[in-house]
Formats: structure tokens, C-alpha cells, sequence
């Protein structure tokens, strides 16, 4: 009987397709598939951050500059000591520092501010395509504070700040490794194909480019940018700059599979039937190893929110008005500043999750698509 299902489990695997493998396989990686669900959740809110967002990231109340945060309380207590769901903030007092001589914020116990759920709002474009006017959650009361994060130096809503960076930040990685899946494929590819004096000198412009310190040709690189280009103009341009950079390592792997694959018999079998070169690369070398590329992209993406996080904090890469973890985390260079409104360094953390879900993920992909793996 052993026998018998052993021969029933292997002809149901030779059924299933290569993605299907990599799926079945991809599961067994625990720690990988949670990271997929903190990336899927991360991306779900980049996509409905006008949603989820209670303010406009650019609304400031200078009234509550480095406001704590104020956290939501689901559920109070009645007059006769049972528990009733209402969610609500507390409010605000304010002091006066003695030694510093300034104004501080203190959570108020006494004060409950009601929040409640699809709230109405300014008309807005959901994604920029559903015209809406409502908000998942927020106050009634125009005036009522709601800084479940906290506030910044403006008295602006952090956690609005950091849903919206949240799609700015995730977006330049996956625009930059698709431009970079682009370059490595077509340029690794046909230096692959074809060898000879093209392939030497793809390597050597390969090798040139890595050679130079990353940092400083990012640093560069952003800096040569025009100063009077629009925010959108300037996030386009730093995808570019990301991408331009980042396609050699995935060019590199896609030359030596390549190199090892145009002597395949089913590639000399393509050129008896007179198959195109361009139809060769695209219709059989490129799909034969695409759970590779696809783990090598979902490795790359990291890189690239690092990258545009580095350059936005120091200054060289998005700017106000544009919103990103990276700009977000401008505000936290100052350490007396940090040592007031620790809740600056939110978008900090929010990288490390992300940086570390994604390696996690990659991991998980390039054990799954490994044909020698168990």
C-alpha cells in the first residue's frame, strides 16, 4: 500500500505545473509565508491609503506640535462596571515644562473623544480612480484631536503621513526592480546568447558600475537632478536612477543561466525549426527559469526601499511635498528632538519590517524554485 501511494503522490507531482511546485513547496517555509502576509497587508494599505488615512498628510494644527500618541481604547467602562464597545481617544492636557520652559502634552484619563467608524470627509480619488468621501475611521468634532501616532513638528498626523509614505516608499521598489527586471533580462540575456565581443563588453560596463561606491554615485546622481523639477518629476527620476544601478546583479545570473542553457537540446531543437532569436529568449531560455528571476526580484526590492529611504533622509532624494519613509524620517536626525517625540522613529520600524518580511519572502521563493532542494 506504501508503494501504491508513493507512485500515486509522484505521478500527481509530475501533473502539476512549476508554479504549482514552487506553491506547494513555497508552504512549507513557515517564517516565509507570514512575511508574504505582512507584505500583502503593507501593499493592501499603500493601495487604500486615502481610506485609511483619517487626515490629509499635509493638514498641520500648530496647536499640537510633538502631540504623544494617543492610542485607541476599544471598549469602556458603564457606571455599573460592565464593559461596552465604543472606541474613543483620550484627550489632551497641557503643561508647561519647568526646566525646559515649554509646552507639553499629557494624555487626559478624564476626557474621552468618540471615534467612530466611516466617518464622512472631503471628496477624495481612492487609488486615484473611486471618487469617495468617506474615511474608515476619525472624529466628528472638527476641532477633536486624533493623533493615534502622534504628531510631528507641524502638529501633523503621523500616522496619516506614514500610511500615505507607506505607497510612495513600496511603489519606487516595485517600479525599480520591474525597470531592473527589464535591463537584467534583455541586456544579461542577449550577452548570454550571444557571447563573443558583446558579452565582454556587457561585463566589462558591469564590473565598472559595482566597482563604484554605491552611496556616493546614488549621492551623485541625485544631486545632479534639476532643482526646479516637480515632486513628481523628481520621484520618477529617482526610479530611474535606482533601476540604472540596480540591473546588474540580476543581468549577471540571467547571462551565466544563459551561457549554460543555449546548448540545451530543446534550444538547438528551436533553431532547426527556424525559430527567431528574440522568439528563442522570450518563448523557451526565459520561461525555463523564471521562478529564478522572480525570487532574484523579490530579493531586489529590499535594495531598492533602502536605497530611496537613504537618499530621502539625507536630504538628496524625494522631497516635501512628496511623503515616504524616507522623508518621514528626516524629522528624527535631530536627537533632542528624539528624545521629546520618540514616536518619529515609527517609520524606521516600519522599514525594518518590511526590509526583513521581503528577505524572509525572497528566501522562501529561491528555496521553493531550487530543483535540487527537498
Amino acid at each position: 500500500m506504501t508503494d501504491i501511494a508513493e507512485t500515486i503522490g509522484i505521478n500527481k507531482a509530475k501533473r502539476e505545473s512549476q508554479f504549482a511546485l514552487m506553491w506547494r513547496r513555497f508552504r512549507q517555509h513557515k517564517l516565509a509565508l507570514v512575511s508574504l502576509w505582512i507584505i500583502l497587508a503593507f501593499y493592501l494599505v499603500a493601495l487604500l491609503a486615502e481610506l485609511l488615512a483619517p487626515f490629509d498628510p499635509a493638514q498641520y494644527n500648530p496647536r499640537y506640535t510633538y502631540a504623544p500618541p494617543q492610542g485607541i481604547q476599544f471598549f469602556s467602562t458603564n457606571e455599573d462596571g460592565s464593559w461596552s464597545f465604543g472606541p474613543y481617544v483620550n484627550g489632551y492636557k497641557s503643561e508647561i515644562d519647568p526646566k525646559a520652559m515649554r509646552r507639553t502634552f499629557v494624555i487626559d484619563n478624564e476626557t474621552k473623544i468618540p471615534v467612530e467608524f466611516f466617518v464622512p470627509s472631503k471628496p477624495y480619488m481612492l487609488a486615484g480612480i473611486i471618487p469617495m468621501s468617506v474615511k474608515l475611521f476619525g472624529v466628528t468634532e472638527p476641532r477633536a484631536p486624533l493623533y493615534v501616532l502622534g504628531a510631528d513638528r507641524l502638529g501633523r498626523d503621523l500616522l496619516s503621513r506614514l500610511i500615505h509614505g507607506t505607497r510612495i516608499s513600496l511603489s519606487i521598489g516595485l517600479a525599480g526592480v520591474t525597470l531592473s527586471l527589464f535591463f537584467g533580462i534583455i541586456i544579461g540575456g542577449f550577452s548570454g546568447y550571444y557571447g563573443g565581443w558583446f558579452d565582454s563588453a556587457v561585463m566589462r560596463v558591469i564590473e565598472f558600475i559595482r566597482s563604484m561606491p554605491t552611496i556616493p554615485l546614488w549621492l551623485g546622481l541625485a544631486a545632479a537632478l534639476p532643482k526646479d523639477w516637480s515632486a513628481l518629476q523628481t520621484y520618477f527620476a529617482i526610479t530611474l536612477i535606482l533601476s540604472l544601478i540596480g540591473w546588474t546583479e540580476l543581468a549577471r545570473v540571467v547571462r551565466g543561466r544563459f551561457l549554460s542553457l543555449r546548448t540545451e537540446d530543446f534550444v538547438t531543437a528551436a533553431q532547426l525549426d527556424g525559430a527567431s532569436d528574440w522568439r528563442i529568449i522570450t518563448r523557451h531560455m526565459v520561461p525555463s527559469f523564471m521562478s529564478h528571476i522572480i525570487a532574484a526580484a523579490t530579493l531586489a526590492v529590499p535594495g531598492m526601499i533602502l536605497a530611496e529611504t537613504a537618499l530621502s533622509f539625507l536630504g538628496l532624494g524625494l522631497q516635501a511635498p512628496i511623503v515616504s519613509w524616507g522623508t518621514l524620517l528626516q524629522d528624527a536626525q535631530n536627537i533632542r528632538t528624539l528624545a521629546s517625540a520618540p514616536w518619529l522613529l515609527v517609520p524606521g520600524l516600519c522599514v525594518v519590517i518590511v526590509i526583513l518580511s521581503l528577505n524572509f519572502f525572497g528566501d522562501g521563493l529561491r528555496d521553493a524554485a531550487d530543483p535540487h532542494g527537498r
